[in-house]
């Protein structure tokens, strides 16, 4: 059985452009939680600096996640945050909890 994929993703927006973000993920999230396989995704702001957010995301598996960024609406996505991004996002795998 696969295991959750865990990620956390900087985004840093060009300057002024950060609501554009906020409201691409408005867009987008309710289509995505939709997803086979999505656990959670939630875009934070990074207090004090409205360029910069974290994308928190959670799939039941590999397969979920692979799914995910074939979909059409991801790639629409994609192709359309260079207009606010101040470049590409940093993907951080994050692994499981280690056992007490």
């Amino acid at each position: 059985m696969s295991q959750p994929v865990r990620l956390l993703i900087h985004i840093t927006t060009r300057p002024g452009h950060g609501p554009q973000q906020v409201a691409a993920f408005e867009r987008l999230a309710p289509v995505v939680r939709a997803e086979e396989g999505c656990l959670q995704y939630d875009l934070h702001a990074v207090e004090g600096d409205p360029e910069r957010f974290v994308l928190l995301e959670l799939w039941a598996s590999e397969e979920a996640l692979a799914a995910h960024d074939a979909t059409p609406h991801m790639v629409a996505a994609d192709a359309a945050s260079p207009a606010f991004r101040a470049g590409p996002a940093e993907v951080i795998r994050l692994a499981a909890a280690p056992s007490a």
